[in-house]
């Protein structure tokens, strides 16, 4: 359940409108509590606050900040578009997920409700004294806010959409998937290796792609039943309908089967997400080279950099792996697959090589990336190696006319 409610709460903070509307309930707040400042010593002490002069600040943040607001939905919105085409399109989710925006919208936002709400209980003499003071400060302070938000949201929005940040974010977003998969590689479940169920298979009810694996509602069903899952698909993998989710064999010759039930526990939808699923984000970098390197774009300096970005993350994966060798078991009744380097490698760099291959220069980029990761003491990434420079020489002898290219690229080749 605690699996769930943490994905449930991820999907709801992605939401453009979660944060304004926090931010929009604490500033009704702020505007409402100033009054309480009426009720203590506080009045005695503070100085007398003209009311004409509180008002005429409000006005001024409550006249600006709605303009502000809608001038930061149009930037954000420009920059979307501008990932969207420059980009790929999956980088959508981590372009409007950026912090700085949100924060700033919900600032923009957030203060314009204030100084509405503070103006009108200003005119109907909801403060006294030291109410107030109390308010002159909070708006103070959420002016204050509303500088040093926009000085720091006009720095992002320069960089926001553009090639290079939305490259970062989405390496920065992938090394995070793949440092909490592999301090999980089996979800804390068993390998499947030790345990393979040939049973009764459980099918998928929809068409979609695995969201989420409510792995605790599954460890508690299995063991109702004294069975063992294997589970044959992962977070991201897409299935069509009645495709088979699991399989099991209960030692029970009388079990009391909720397919529902057990079909439940697999949130199925339209999208992947990039923290759960860190072949996503490999898939998304490279997608981005494809374009780079399609003729109407015909950039193949970004496509290196996208080579440069897989070679950090199979690094980071090795490195990551060998400091977690030993998982906890929590679910020793749900037996789940790993995710194959050989998958991982596909995802990276065969798009690269189908699109770069008459390009002299990226091929040279992906067969010294090649001879860096087949020095990797992870025996899947070494052997992976050796496959794809194979197989990436070959797709260039296909295209390329110079045979002095050939022969360099020749020489390069692990093979």
């Amino acid at each position: 359940m605690e699996e769930h409610l943490r994905f449930v709460i991820h999907r709801i903070k992605e939401k453009l409108w979660f944060r304004p509307l926090i931010f929009c309930i604490v500033s009704i707040g702020s505007a409402l509590i100033a009054q309480l400042a009426d009720r203590t010593r506080l009045r005695e002490l503070v100085p007398d606050i003209k009311v004409e002069s509180l008002s005429e600040l409000l006005n001024i943040i409550s006249a600006s900040m709605l303009v502000i607001a809608i001038f930061t939905v149009g930037s954000m919105l420009s920059a979307f578009a501008a990932a969207s085409n420059t980009a790929t399109p999956r980088s959508f989710k981590l372009i409007i997920n950026d912090d700085v925006s949100k924060n700033a919208l919900s600032v923009f936002i957030g203060s314009f409700i204030f100084s509405i709400v503070a103006l009108v209980a200003l005119k109907n003499g909801y403060y006294g004294r030291a109410g107030l003071f109390t308010l002159f400060i909070f708006t103070l302070l959420f002016f204050t806010l509303v500088i040093l938000t926009f000085l720091r949201w006009v720095e992002r929005i320069s960089k926001l959409g553009r090639m290079g940040h939305t490259i970062k974010l989405i390496e920065d977003t992938t090394i995070s998937a793949i440092t909490n998969r592999l301090q999980s590689p089996n979800l804390h479940g068993i390998p499947v290796d030790q345990h393979r169920s040939s049973g009764q298979n459980i099918e998928s009810p929809s068409t979609g792609y695995i969201q989420q694996i409510n792995m605790n509602a599954l460890q508690k069903i299995a063991k109702s039943m004294n069975a063992i899952f294997t589970l044959h698909v992962i977070p991201g993998k897409f299935v069509s309908n009645q495709q088979t989710l699991l399989s099991f064999h209960s030692s029970n010759e009388k079990i009391d089967l909720d397919i529902g039930k057990i079909q439940e526990a697999f949130t199925i939808g339209n999208s992947r997400y990039f923290e759960t699923d860190p072949r996503f984000g490999i898939i998304t970098l490279s997608e981005i080279a494809s374009r780079a390197l399609s003729p109407a774009v015909n950039d193949p300096g970004t496509a290196i950099q996208i080579i440069n970005s897989h070679i950090k993350l199979f690094s980071i994966w090795n490195s990551v792996k060998q400091e977690n060798k030993d998982e906890d078991v929590i679910y020793d009744r749900i037996a789940v697959p790993e995710i194959k380097i050989a998958d991982l490698f596909e995802d990276a760099f065969r798009p690269i090589a189908r699109d770069g291959a008459a390009n002299i220069e990226v091929m040279l980029r992906l067969q010294k990336a090649f001879h860096i990761l087949s020095t990797s003491n992870n025996k899947d990434i070494s052997l992976a190696s050796y496959f794809h420079s194979s197989q990436a020489f070959d797709r260039a002898k296909l295209v390329m006319n110079l045979e002095a290219d050939i022969l360099l690229l020749k020489e390069n080749c692990l093979i």
